[in-house]
Protein backbone atom coordinates (compact mmCIF):
# COMPACT_ATOMS: atom_id res chain seq x y z
CA UNK A 1 0.00 0.00 0.00
CA UNK A 2 1.36 3.40 -0.94
CA UNK A 3 0.15 6.50 0.84
CA UNK A 4 -3.38 6.98 2.11
CA UNK A 5 -5.33 4.93 -0.41
CA UNK A 6 -8.66 5.41 1.34
CA UNK A 7 -8.35 9.18 1.06
CA UNK A 8 -7.16 8.90 -2.54
CA UNK A 9 -10.26 6.83 -3.33
CA UNK A 10 -12.61 9.29 -1.63
CA UNK A 11 -11.13 12.24 -3.51
CA UNK A 12 -11.31 10.34 -6.81
CA UNK A 13 -14.94 9.32 -6.20
CA UNK A 14 -15.88 12.96 -5.72
CA UNK A 15 -13.86 13.98 -8.79
CA UNK A 16 -11.90 16.66 -6.94
CA UNK A 17 -8.33 17.74 -7.38
CA UNK A 18 -6.13 18.21 -4.32
CA UNK A 19 -6.40 22.00 -4.70
CA UNK A 20 -10.20 21.79 -4.87
CA UNK A 21 -10.32 19.70 -1.70
CA UNK A 22 -8.17 22.28 0.08
CA UNK A 23 -10.52 25.00 -1.10
CA UNK A 24 -13.60 23.10 0.11
CA UNK A 25 -12.04 22.59 3.54
CA UNK A 26 -11.09 26.28 3.77
CA UNK A 27 -14.62 27.30 2.79
CA UNK A 28 -15.99 25.13 5.60
CA UNK A 29 -13.57 26.63 8.11
CA UNK A 30 -14.25 30.22 7.06
CA UNK A 31 -18.00 29.67 7.30
CA UNK A 32 -17.41 28.96 10.98
CA UNK A 33 -15.32 32.05 11.59
CA UNK A 34 -11.97 30.26 11.43
CA UNK A 35 -8.99 30.94 9.24
CA UNK A 36 -8.74 28.79 6.11
CA UNK A 37 -5.11 27.71 5.95
CA UNK A 38 -5.31 24.29 4.26
CA UNK A 39 -3.10 24.22 1.16
CA UNK A 40 -2.85 21.70 -1.65
CA UNK A 41 0.60 20.82 -0.26
CA UNK A 42 -1.02 19.74 3.01
CA UNK A 43 -3.53 17.64 1.06
CA UNK A 44 -0.64 16.08 -0.85
CA UNK A 45 1.02 15.17 2.47
CA UNK A 46 -2.21 13.47 3.55
CA UNK A 47 -2.51 11.58 0.28
CA UNK A 48 1.09 10.38 0.34
CA UNK A 49 0.83 9.40 4.00
CA UNK A 50 3.43 11.90 5.16
CA UNK A 51 0.85 13.27 7.60
CA UNK A 52 -1.20 10.52 9.23
CA UNK A 53 -3.23 12.63 11.63
CA UNK A 54 -4.38 16.18 10.76
CA UNK A 55 -4.88 18.97 13.28
CA UNK A 56 -8.14 18.90 15.23
CA UNK A 57 -9.95 21.69 13.41
CA UNK A 58 -8.89 20.23 10.07
CA UNK A 59 -10.12 16.81 11.22
CA UNK A 60 -13.55 18.32 11.85
CA UNK A 61 -13.53 19.95 8.42
CA UNK A 62 -12.56 16.68 6.71
CA UNK A 63 -15.32 14.75 8.47
CA UNK A 64 -17.89 17.43 7.63
CA UNK A 65 -16.93 17.80 3.97
CA UNK A 66 -16.70 14.06 3.26
CA UNK A 67 -19.57 13.10 5.56
CA UNK A 68 -17.67 10.25 7.20
CA UNK A 69 -15.29 9.55 10.07
CA UNK A 70 -11.58 10.24 10.08
CA UNK A 71 -10.86 6.49 10.17
CA UNK A 72 -12.96 5.99 7.02
CA UNK A 73 -10.67 8.53 5.36
CA UNK A 74 -7.62 6.43 6.21
CA UNK A 75 -6.27 8.60 9.03
CA UNK A 76 -5.09 7.42 12.41
CA UNK A 77 -7.76 7.76 15.12
CA UNK A 78 -7.19 10.27 17.94
CA UNK A 79 -5.09 8.94 20.78
CA UNK A 80 -7.19 7.60 23.65
CA UNK A 81 -6.55 9.38 26.92
CA UNK A 82 -7.68 8.20 30.35
CA UNK A 83 -9.85 10.64 32.28
CA UNK A 84 -8.05 12.34 35.12
CA UNK A 85 -9.81 11.88 38.46
CA UNK A 86 -9.97 15.02 40.54
CA UNK A 87 -11.58 15.83 43.80
CA UNK A 88 -14.93 17.46 43.36
CA UNK A 89 -14.76 21.24 43.60
CA UNK A 90 -17.56 23.76 44.08
CA UNK A 91 -19.13 24.81 40.81
CA UNK A 92 -17.66 28.03 39.49
CA UNK A 93 -20.56 30.12 38.17
CA UNK A 94 -18.54 31.76 35.41
CA UNK A 95 -17.13 28.45 34.15
CA UNK A 96 -20.59 26.92 34.27
CA UNK A 97 -22.11 29.74 32.17
CA UNK A 98 -19.27 29.60 29.63
CA UNK A 99 -19.65 25.84 29.32
CA UNK A 100 -23.41 26.07 28.91
CA UNK A 101 -23.06 28.71 26.20
CA UNK A 102 -20.54 26.55 24.33
CA UNK A 103 -22.84 23.52 24.47
CA UNK A 104 -25.79 25.56 23.20
CA UNK A 105 -23.73 26.98 20.34
CA UNK A 106 -22.10 23.70 19.32
CA UNK A 107 -24.94 22.52 16.99
CA UNK A 108 -24.56 25.75 15.04
CA UNK A 109 -20.78 25.65 14.92
CA UNK A 110 -20.74 22.00 13.92
CA UNK A 111 -23.45 22.28 11.27
CA UNK A 112 -22.29 20.75 7.99
CA UNK A 113 -23.10 22.14 4.56
CA UNK A 114 -26.42 20.91 3.20
CA UNK A 115 -24.63 19.73 0.08
CA UNK A 116 -21.17 18.18 0.23
CA UNK A 117 -18.96 15.40 -1.06
CA UNK A 118 -21.52 12.59 -0.49
CA UNK A 119 -24.05 14.27 -2.79
CA UNK A 120 -21.37 15.03 -5.37
CA UNK A 121 -20.16 11.43 -5.24
CA UNK A 122 -23.69 10.08 -5.70
CA UNK A 123 -24.18 12.08 -8.90
CA UNK A 124 -20.71 11.16 -10.15
CA UNK A 125 -21.59 7.47 -9.75
CA UNK A 126 -24.62 8.06 -11.99
CA UNK A 127 -22.37 9.75 -14.56
CA UNK A 128 -19.89 6.87 -14.48
CA UNK A 129 -22.67 4.29 -14.89
CA UNK A 130 -24.12 6.15 -17.88
CA UNK A 131 -20.71 6.45 -19.54
CA UNK A 132 -20.12 2.72 -19.05
CA UNK A 133 -23.52 1.94 -20.59
CA UNK A 134 -22.76 4.17 -23.56
CA UNK A 135 -19.40 2.50 -24.16
CA UNK A 136 -21.06 -0.91 -24.16
CA UNK A 137 -24.27 -0.29 -26.10
CA UNK A 138 -23.96 3.10 -27.76
CA UNK A 139 -26.34 6.04 -27.75
CA UNK A 140 -30.10 5.74 -27.31
CA UNK A 141 -33.00 7.87 -26.11
CA UNK A 142 -33.25 6.33 -22.64
CA UNK A 143 -29.59 7.05 -21.89
CA UNK A 144 -29.97 10.61 -23.13
CA UNK A 145 -32.98 11.21 -20.85
CA UNK A 146 -31.19 9.68 -17.86
CA UNK A 147 -28.17 11.95 -18.38
CA UNK A 148 -30.34 15.06 -18.61
CA UNK A 149 -32.25 14.02 -15.49
CA UNK A 150 -29.01 13.61 -13.51
CA UNK A 151 -27.78 16.98 -14.81
CA UNK A 152 -31.01 18.58 -13.60
CA UNK A 153 -30.48 16.93 -10.21
CA UNK A 154 -26.96 18.40 -9.98
CA UNK A 155 -28.26 21.87 -10.80
CA UNK A 156 -31.09 21.47 -8.30
CA UNK A 157 -28.58 20.87 -5.52
CA UNK A 158 -27.29 24.41 -6.11
CA UNK A 159 -30.32 25.56 -4.11
CA UNK A 160 -28.82 24.07 -0.93
CA UNK A 161 -26.03 25.39 1.26
CA UNK A 162 -22.62 24.46 -0.13
CA UNK A 163 -19.06 25.67 -0.39
CA UNK A 164 -17.87 27.34 -3.57
CA UNK A 165 -15.77 24.29 -4.43
CA UNK A 166 -18.84 22.05 -4.15
CA UNK A 167 -20.89 24.45 -6.27
CA UNK A 168 -18.27 24.41 -9.02
CA UNK A 169 -18.16 20.62 -8.89
CA UNK A 170 -21.96 20.47 -9.25
CA UNK A 171 -21.77 22.75 -12.29
CA UNK A 172 -18.99 20.54 -13.65
CA UNK A 173 -21.09 17.39 -13.19
CA UNK A 174 -24.08 19.05 -14.82
CA UNK A 175 -21.87 20.05 -17.76
CA UNK A 176 -20.41 16.54 -18.06
CA UNK A 177 -23.84 14.90 -17.88
CA UNK A 178 -25.24 17.30 -20.48
CA UNK A 179 -22.25 16.51 -22.70
CA UNK A 180 -23.02 12.81 -22.20
CA UNK A 181 -26.60 13.47 -23.34
CA UNK A 182 -25.22 15.33 -26.36
CA UNK A 183 -22.86 12.49 -27.22
CA UNK A 184 -25.58 9.84 -27.02
CA UNK A 185 -27.87 12.02 -29.16
CA UNK A 186 -25.06 12.36 -31.70
CA UNK A 187 -24.48 8.61 -31.67
CA UNK A 188 -28.20 8.17 -32.35
CA UNK A 189 -27.89 10.74 -35.18
CA UNK A 190 -30.29 13.14 -33.45
CA UNK A 191 -28.11 16.06 -34.53
CA UNK A 192 -30.41 18.95 -33.59
CA UNK A 193 -30.78 17.69 -30.01
CA UNK A 194 -27.05 17.06 -29.79
CA UNK A 195 -26.30 20.66 -30.78
CA UNK A 196 -28.77 22.01 -28.22
CA UNK A 197 -27.21 19.93 -25.43
CA UNK A 198 -23.69 20.96 -26.44
CA UNK A 199 -24.57 24.65 -26.27
CA UNK A 200 -25.85 24.15 -22.72
CA UNK A 201 -22.85 22.02 -21.72
CA UNK A 202 -20.39 24.67 -22.90
CA UNK A 203 -22.07 27.33 -20.73
CA UNK A 204 -22.09 25.03 -17.69
CA UNK A 205 -18.43 24.08 -18.21
CA UNK A 206 -17.56 27.78 -18.22
CA UNK A 207 -19.46 28.32 -14.97
CA UNK A 208 -17.56 25.39 -13.46
CA UNK A 209 -14.20 26.60 -14.82
CA UNK A 210 -13.82 23.03 -16.06
CA UNK A 211 -11.47 22.83 -19.05
CA UNK A 212 -11.75 19.02 -19.21
CA UNK A 213 -15.47 19.14 -19.94
CA UNK A 214 -14.89 22.15 -22.20
CA UNK A 215 -12.50 20.02 -24.26
CA UNK A 216 -15.09 17.22 -24.34
CA UNK A 217 -17.72 19.63 -25.66
CA UNK A 218 -15.44 20.98 -28.39
CA UNK A 219 -14.46 17.45 -29.39
CA UNK A 220 -18.12 16.42 -29.65
CA UNK A 221 -18.89 19.58 -31.63
CA UNK A 222 -16.11 18.56 -34.01
CA UNK A 223 -17.70 15.13 -34.42
CA UNK A 224 -21.09 16.77 -34.96
CA UNK A 225 -19.60 18.92 -37.71
CA UNK A 226 -18.06 15.83 -39.32
CA UNK A 227 -21.32 13.88 -39.22
CA UNK A 228 -23.29 16.77 -40.70
CA UNK A 229 -20.65 17.27 -43.45
CA UNK A 230 -19.59 20.69 -42.12
CA UNK A 231 -15.94 19.76 -42.30
CA UNK A 232 -14.45 23.25 -41.87
CA UNK A 233 -16.55 23.70 -38.70
CA UNK A 234 -15.42 20.27 -37.53
CA UNK A 235 -11.75 21.20 -37.87
CA UNK A 236 -12.29 24.57 -36.16
CA UNK A 237 -13.94 22.86 -33.17
CA UNK A 238 -11.09 20.34 -32.96
CA UNK A 239 -8.58 23.18 -32.92
CA UNK A 240 -10.58 24.88 -30.15
CA UNK A 241 -10.26 21.64 -28.15
CA UNK A 242 -6.49 21.77 -28.66
CA UNK A 243 -6.40 25.28 -27.18
CA UNK A 244 -8.05 24.33 -23.87
CA UNK A 245 -5.91 24.53 -20.76
CA UNK A 246 -6.09 20.82 -20.02
CA UNK A 247 -4.86 19.94 -23.53
CA UNK A 248 -1.74 21.99 -22.83
CA UNK A 249 -1.16 20.36 -19.44
CA UNK A 250 -2.08 16.70 -19.97
CA UNK A 251 -0.77 14.68 -22.96
CA UNK A 252 -3.86 12.44 -22.86
CA UNK A 253 -6.10 15.37 -23.72
CA UNK A 254 -3.55 16.73 -26.17
CA UNK A 255 -3.69 13.40 -28.01
CA UNK A 256 -7.50 13.57 -28.06
CA UNK A 257 -7.34 17.01 -29.67
CA UNK A 258 -4.82 15.90 -32.28
CA UNK A 259 -6.84 12.83 -33.30
CA UNK A 260 -9.97 14.92 -33.73
CA UNK A 261 -8.01 17.42 -35.82
CA UNK A 262 -6.79 14.52 -37.96
CA UNK A 263 -10.41 13.57 -38.68
CA UNK A 264 -11.14 17.14 -39.80
CA UNK A 265 -8.06 17.34 -42.03
CA UNK A 266 -8.88 13.98 -43.66
CA UNK A 267 -12.48 15.04 -44.35
CA UNK A 268 -11.09 18.11 -46.14
CA UNK A 269 -8.73 15.90 -48.14
CA UNK A 270 -5.53 17.26 -46.58
CA UNK A 271 -3.40 14.10 -46.37
CA UNK A 272 -0.22 15.78 -45.12
CA UNK A 273 -1.95 17.58 -42.25
CA UNK A 274 -3.80 14.38 -41.35
CA UNK A 275 -0.57 12.42 -41.05
CA UNK A 276 1.04 15.22 -39.07
CA UNK A 277 -1.85 15.31 -36.56
CA UNK A 278 -1.76 11.52 -36.20
CA UNK A 279 1.97 11.75 -35.51
CA UNK A 280 1.42 14.41 -32.85
CA UNK A 281 -1.30 12.28 -31.25
CA UNK A 282 0.92 9.20 -31.18
CA UNK A 283 3.76 11.21 -29.64
CA UNK A 284 1.48 12.68 -26.96
CA UNK A 285 -0.05 9.29 -26.16
CA UNK A 286 3.44 7.95 -25.51
CA UNK A 287 3.88 10.54 -22.74
CA UNK A 288 0.66 9.69 -20.89
CA UNK A 289 1.07 8.68 -17.26
CA UNK A 290 -1.46 7.09 -14.96
CA UNK A 291 -3.75 9.67 -13.35
CA UNK A 292 -7.35 9.98 -12.27
CA UNK A 293 -9.47 11.11 -15.22
CA UNK A 294 -13.22 11.15 -15.95
CA UNK A 295 -14.73 7.86 -17.12
CA UNK A 296 -15.65 9.26 -20.53
CA UNK A 297 -11.91 9.41 -21.34
CA UNK A 298 -11.42 5.70 -20.61
CA UNK A 299 -12.18 4.77 -24.24
CA UNK A 300 -9.07 6.53 -25.47
CA UNK A 301 -5.83 4.62 -25.92
CA UNK A 302 -3.79 2.93 -28.67
CA UNK A 303 -6.86 1.08 -29.95
CA UNK A 304 -8.82 4.28 -30.43
CA UNK A 305 -5.82 5.94 -32.09
CA UNK A 306 -5.62 3.08 -34.64
CA UNK A 307 -9.38 3.40 -35.12
CA UNK A 308 -8.95 7.08 -36.02
CA UNK A 309 -6.11 6.15 -38.40
CA UNK A 310 -8.45 3.63 -40.09
CA UNK A 311 -11.23 6.22 -40.37
CA UNK A 312 -8.97 8.94 -41.81
CA UNK A 313 -7.32 6.58 -44.29
CA UNK A 314 -10.75 5.51 -45.47
CA UNK A 315 -11.71 9.17 -45.99
CA UNK A 316 -8.47 9.67 -47.94
CA UNK A 317 -9.39 6.73 -50.22
CA UNK A 318 -6.59 4.50 -48.97
CA UNK A 319 -8.46 1.22 -48.25
CA UNK A 320 -5.39 -0.97 -47.75
CA UNK A 321 -4.02 1.37 -45.10
CA UNK A 322 -7.50 1.58 -43.52
CA UNK A 323 -7.67 -2.22 -43.39
CA UNK A 324 -4.28 -2.52 -41.69
CA UNK A 325 -5.14 0.12 -39.09
CA UNK A 326 -8.50 -1.55 -38.39
CA UNK A 327 -6.83 -4.86 -37.60
CA UNK A 328 -4.38 -3.10 -35.29
CA UNK A 329 -7.26 -1.36 -33.53
CA UNK A 330 -9.19 -4.60 -33.00
CA UNK A 331 -6.07 -6.27 -31.60
CA UNK A 332 -5.87 -3.84 -28.67
CA UNK A 333 -9.37 -2.39 -28.16
CA UNK A 334 -10.73 -3.69 -24.82
CA UNK A 335 -13.62 -6.15 -25.14
CA UNK A 336 -15.98 -4.06 -23.00
CA UNK A 337 -16.00 -1.31 -25.65
CA UNK A 338 -18.36 -3.29 -27.84
CA UNK A 339 -19.77 -0.31 -29.72
CA UNK A 340 -16.25 0.91 -30.60
CA UNK A 341 -15.19 -2.56 -31.72
CA UNK A 342 -18.33 -2.86 -33.83
CA UNK A 343 -17.63 0.51 -35.48
CA UNK A 344 -14.07 -0.49 -36.36
CA UNK A 345 -15.34 -3.82 -37.72
CA UNK A 346 -17.87 -2.03 -39.93
CA UNK A 347 -15.13 0.20 -41.34
CA UNK A 348 -12.97 -2.87 -41.88
CA UNK A 349 -15.79 -4.44 -43.89
CA UNK A 350 -15.96 -1.31 -46.07
CA UNK A 351 -12.19 -1.21 -46.62
CA UNK A 352 -12.19 -4.88 -47.67
CA UNK A 353 -15.08 -4.26 -50.05
CA UNK A 354 -13.22 -1.31 -51.59
CA UNK A 355 -10.32 -3.65 -52.35
CA UNK A 356 -12.59 -6.07 -54.21
CA UNK A 357 -12.98 -8.53 -51.31
CA UNK A 358 -16.79 -8.63 -51.22
CA UNK A 359 -17.06 -12.02 -49.51
CA UNK A 360 -14.61 -11.10 -46.75
CA UNK A 361 -16.32 -7.76 -46.36
CA UNK A 362 -19.70 -9.43 -45.86
CA UNK A 363 -18.22 -11.76 -43.26
CA UNK A 364 -16.87 -8.79 -41.29
CA UNK A 365 -20.18 -6.94 -41.62
CA UNK A 366 -21.91 -9.96 -40.06
CA UNK A 367 -19.59 -9.69 -37.06
CA UNK A 368 -20.99 -6.23 -36.28
CA UNK A 369 -24.32 -7.76 -35.25
CA UNK A 370 -22.57 -10.48 -33.26
CA UNK A 371 -20.52 -7.88 -31.38
CA UNK A 372 -23.63 -5.89 -30.44
CA UNK A 373 -25.11 -9.11 -29.03
CA UNK A 374 -28.71 -8.41 -29.94
CA UNK A 375 -28.73 -4.75 -28.85
CA UNK A 376 -30.12 -2.26 -31.39
CA UNK A 377 -27.43 -0.62 -33.48
CA UNK A 378 -26.85 3.05 -32.58
CA UNK A 379 -27.60 5.49 -35.38
CA UNK A 380 -24.00 6.10 -36.43
CA UNK A 381 -23.29 2.37 -36.55
CA UNK A 382 -26.46 1.77 -38.58
CA UNK A 383 -25.23 4.45 -40.96
CA UNK A 384 -21.91 2.64 -41.42
CA UNK A 385 -23.70 -0.63 -42.15
CA UNK A 386 -25.90 1.27 -44.59
CA UNK A 387 -22.79 2.63 -46.32
CA UNK A 388 -21.44 -0.91 -46.61
CA UNK A 389 -24.73 -2.20 -48.03
CA UNK A 390 -24.97 0.55 -50.66
CA UNK A 391 -21.33 0.10 -51.69
CA UNK A 392 -21.87 -3.65 -51.93
CA UNK A 393 -24.86 -3.23 -54.25
CA UNK A 394 -22.89 -0.70 -56.32
CA UNK A 395 -19.76 -2.82 -56.68
CA UNK A 396 -21.28 -6.30 -56.89
CA UNK A 397 -25.02 -5.89 -57.43
CA UNK A 398 -25.66 -9.30 -58.95
CA UNK A 399 -23.19 -11.37 -56.95
CA UNK A 400 -24.51 -14.26 -54.89
CA UNK A 401 -22.63 -12.88 -51.85
CA UNK A 402 -24.40 -9.52 -52.05
CA UNK A 403 -27.84 -11.09 -52.45
CA UNK A 404 -27.34 -13.51 -49.54
CA UNK A 405 -25.98 -10.81 -47.26
CA UNK A 406 -28.86 -8.43 -48.05
CA UNK A 407 -31.51 -11.14 -47.57
CA UNK A 408 -30.07 -12.29 -44.27
CA UNK A 409 -29.59 -8.93 -42.60
CA UNK A 410 -32.19 -6.64 -44.18
CA UNK A 411 -34.53 -6.96 -41.20
CA UNK A 412 -31.70 -6.26 -38.74
CA UNK A 413 -30.68 -2.85 -40.00
CA UNK A 414 -33.54 -1.36 -42.00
Amino acid sequence: MTGNELLQRKIAQAGFTQAELAEALNDWLRARGEEGTVSDRVVRYWVTGKIRRPWKRTRLALEAVFGCSLEELGFEPPAQTSPVRTTEQPVNRRSFLNGTTAVAASPLLGATPTVGFPEVSAIRRKLDALNALDQEQGGHDQLERAALSAASEALGLQQGTATQAIRRRLFSLAADLTATAAWTALDARAFARARKHLDSALVLAGMAQDSVTELRVWKTLAMLGFNTHRYADSLAAAQAAQRTGVARRDPMYAALGHTQAAVGHAALGDRQSTLRSIGYAEEALGKVTHAHRPTWVSFFGPGELYSVVASTQQDLFRPAEAEAASYRALAVLPDQFRRNRASVTARLAISLLHQGEAEQGCAKAEEVFELMDGHPLPGRLRSLIGDFHRDLLTRAPDSRTAIEWADRFRTEWI
